[in-house]
Order: structure tokens, then sequence, then C-alpha cells
């Protein structure tokens, strides 16, 4: 455990950080967890759209905060958009 003054009062800091960051990424996972699976199940583009901004949203909430990379949260988004063209996509060639 810390001994000086600076150093208990960093550690108070880091350990309500930590516990908001967790609780944040926890949300955050499940948000996006959730958005690829109404994507995967939508039977329309426009169920599919509002399934992708509420995950999108999400993911760069979490980033706006430092809780996740930018660049991760970017690559997410764009498996979550690419995931939904490729299942639209086949549709309407179809």
């Amino acid at each position: 455990m810390a001994n000086h003054k600076s150093a208990q009062k960093r550690a108070r800091q880091n350990e309500k950080r930590r516990i908001r960051n967790q609780s944040i990424r926890t949300v955050t996972k499940s948000k996006a967890k959730d958005a690829m699976n109404k994507i995967s199940a939508a039977a329309s583009k426009e169920e599919a759209v509002k399934a992708l901004v509420a995950g999108e949203r999400a993911l760069r909430k979490a980033a706006s905060k430092g809780v996740l990379p930018k660049k991760r949260v970017s690559r997410k988004v764009s498996r979550l958009a690419l995931r939904m063209n490729k299942k639209f996509e086949t549709a309407a060639r179809a």
C-alpha cells in the first residue's frame, strides 16, 4: 500500500476510475454484442441500421471517456457495419 499522502490519494483515484471504467466497459460490451445479434436477426435493413446506430453510439461514447482506445472502437464499428452491409447486399442481389 502507498505510504506518502499523494500516493494514497492517487491509489484512491485509481480505484474510483477502475470501478467506473469497469461498469462502462461492461455496458458497452453488452450493447455491442446486442447490436451484433440484432443485425444478424434483423428482417429489414431499417432494423439493422437502428441496431448499428445503437451499438456505434455506445462504443464511441466509451472511447470518448477514455475507457476503450479509439482505434479499437473504430475497428469494432467497422466490423458491425460490414456485417450489416454483407447481410443486405446478398438480399438485394437475390
